[in-house]
């Protein structure tokens, strides 16, 4: 389109020479005017399409930076005119790339003074981060003898979270109670356990003073706080190469719209992409979830194509940490699942509960789970199961091992309810739901 332009635009400047040689030769009058004319049209027509080009505003509002898997993601864009001169089209071209995002538009007849908007709504497919913009502008003017685009480079990013489910129930191993040895770990948080004081500093909460102190002192006292006696819990996402399946490709498949019904309403009908790499990180941040909710310290390990570690902690700050984690965590990891627990075995204290999602179904598992128990951790196994997912391999045979060994172990299988899946309690003895 661009070259057809180009040639029409050397047309009219041939004729304009042409007709300028000509009446130099012939010296008519007529032939001089036509090539004055077609000079002019060339020199207003540049005029026309750079003014175009150069005198729109456009802003983009997103309403929100980070947003999940099923919700939907919502952009306003308006353009508008800061001339007189109207416009007769617009090309809008976004080059953001989340996935089905359509943002691009053309604005027809944008007259004097005036803005147009239009609003783009998308259900979020896939978790990760993701750029929006850059933004192309091209226009043209009334003969399009000279098309001219420019370049909005700024962007923006938005994190794609992970899809999680609520789970009402959870089994643990009998041992993880309230109650044990203190962690004598400071926090930030105000809990039960006041350990020590020191000076007041800038940002301290006033419920925090120790009257006491400050009055025989005279300065401000402030408490410090250790942890309460609960063990620690970590989750950890198996996010080796080693028992993954790929999704199925389905050719032809259409992106989801959503209509005149608000995206919330939308998210009932949204189903996991067939991967055990998503059921994974959705069965990790739903447990997370589950966790954090009632007051418990959460951490996570996971290699992935980086090493993660998040200590435990509490709160809502936690659980964005460990979504943001897990939106960009993909199963390229080259440390097998046992291999990395050995290596990081110094992070886990006595006692403390580890939440393996995995969808590696070799029997070697077990013995490293059994050797782990023996170490006085709590190992809680939840299964992917692979060949649900057209694997080669179940983990039905892992399942039973596990089971014998005493072992607290769950199994998902391709389109099963998380929620019901993750919130059975357990059957066997020694196990109590949270």
């Amino acid at each position: 389109m661009a070259a057809f332009l180009g040639q029409r635009r050397t047309v009219v400047f041939a004729l304009a020479l042409a007709a300028f040689i000509a009446g130099l030769v012939t010296g008519r009058d007529l032939l001089f005017t036509l090539a004055y004319l077609l000079g002019l049209l060339l020199i207003l027509s540049f005029a026309w399409a750079w003014i175009n080009l150069n005198s729109v505003h456009l802003s983009r509002l997103t309403r929100v930076r980070r947003t999940q898997v099923g919700r939907p993601l919502e952009e306003r864009f308006t353009v508008r005119n800061t001339t007189i001169v109207p416009k007769l089209w617009l090309e809008v071209r976004d080059y953001s790339n989340l996935p089905y995002h359509y943002s691009s538009h053309v604005v027809n007849n944008l007259g004097s003074r005036q803005s147009y908007s239009w609003r783009v709504t998308t259900i979020c497919q896939q978790r990760g981060r993701y750029q929006l913009g850059p933004i192309r502008l091209r226009t043209s003017d009334p003969f399009g003898l000279f098309p001219m685009e420019r370049d909005l480079t700024p962007t923006s990013n938005v994190v794609v979270f992970p899809m999680t489910f609520d789970i009402h129930q959870f089994a643990l191993p009998v041992g993880i109670l309230p109650g044990g040895d203190a962690l004598r770990r400071r926090t930030h948080y105000i809990t039960t356990n006041a350990s020590s004081v020191r000076d007041y500093e800038p940002g301290d909460s006033f419920n925090r003073i120790h009257w006491k102190s400050t009055a025989r002192r005279d300065r401000l006292v402030v408490k410090e706080f250790e942890l309460d006696p609960l063990a620690d819990i970590w989750i950890v996402p198996d996010m080796s190469v080693f028992g993954h399946v790929a999704p199925r490709k389905q050719a032809g498949k259409p992106p989801p719209t959503l209509g005149d019904v608000p995206g919330w309403l939308k998210m009932q009908e949204f189903r996991l992409p067939e991967s055990t790499e998503e059921y994974t990180v959705t069965i990790a941040a739903s447990v997370a979830q589950f966790f954090l909710r009632r007051d418990r310290a959460v951490g996570m390990l996971t290699y992935g194509q980086s090493n993660e570690i998040l200590q435990p902690d509490r709160g809502e700050r936690q659980f964005n940490r460990i979504l943001e984690t897990l939106a960009v965590m993909r199963a390229e990891g080259e440390v097998p699942l046992q291999d990395m627990l050995y290596a990081e075995t110094h992070l886990f204290p006595r006692g403390t509960t580890l939440i393996v999602v995995t969808p590696y179904g070799r029997e070697d598992w077990s013995i490293a789970a059994r050797q782990l128990s023996r170490r006085g951790l709590r190992v809680v196994t939840i299964l992917v199961n692979p060949a649900s997912f057209s694997g080669t391999r179940s983990t039905e045979s892992l399942y039973h091992l596990l089971r014998a060994a005493g072992q607290v172990v769950y199994t998902v299988n391709n389109g099963d309810d998380l929620t019901a899946a993750l919130s059975r309690g357990a059957t066997q003895p020694g196990y109590f739901a949270v």
